[in-house]
């Protein structure tokens, strides 16, 4: 098992940034995807940013050129760094892993099996 807690979410004013750490702990995989997903209500859960063990990252459309993804494995930490954020942006932010090759499909929220409780971003106009 893989326990995912999230941090770093809050309020800002668009433009501003923000940045998502998410701490892994238990069972490690040699080879792996994590990622960040967003969901606001009514709405199915959307990729935002996957990094894998190689450290090839993707990125959704819709963040490209303002979100960045990075790991920290020392710390099993992974991090979102997210600027120039818009109104749009605001969701439930979740992180999430799998502990095997996720290639293309890494943006896909079916393939992860561990899940944090999400962290709550705010962006006002």
């Amino acid at each position: 098992q893989v326990q995912l807690v999230e941090s770093g979410g809050g309020s800002v004013q668009a433009g501003g940034s923000l940045r998502l750490s998410c701490g892994a702990s238990g069972r490690t995989y040699s080879r792996y995807c994590m990622g960040w997903f967003r969901q606001v209500p009514g709405k199915a859960r959307e990729g935002v940013a996957t990094i894998d063990n190689y450290g090839r990252t993707n990125y959704g459309d819709s963040v490209k050129g303002r979100f960045t993804i990075s790991q920290d494995n020392a710390k099993n930490t992974l991090y979102l760094q997210m600027n120039s954020l818009k109104p749009e942006d605001t969701a439930m932010y979740y992180c999430a892993a799998v502990g095997s090759w996720c290639g293309v499909y890494s943006l896909v929220p079916s393939i992860y099996n561990y899940w944090g409780q999400g962290t709550q971003v705010t962006v006002s106009s």
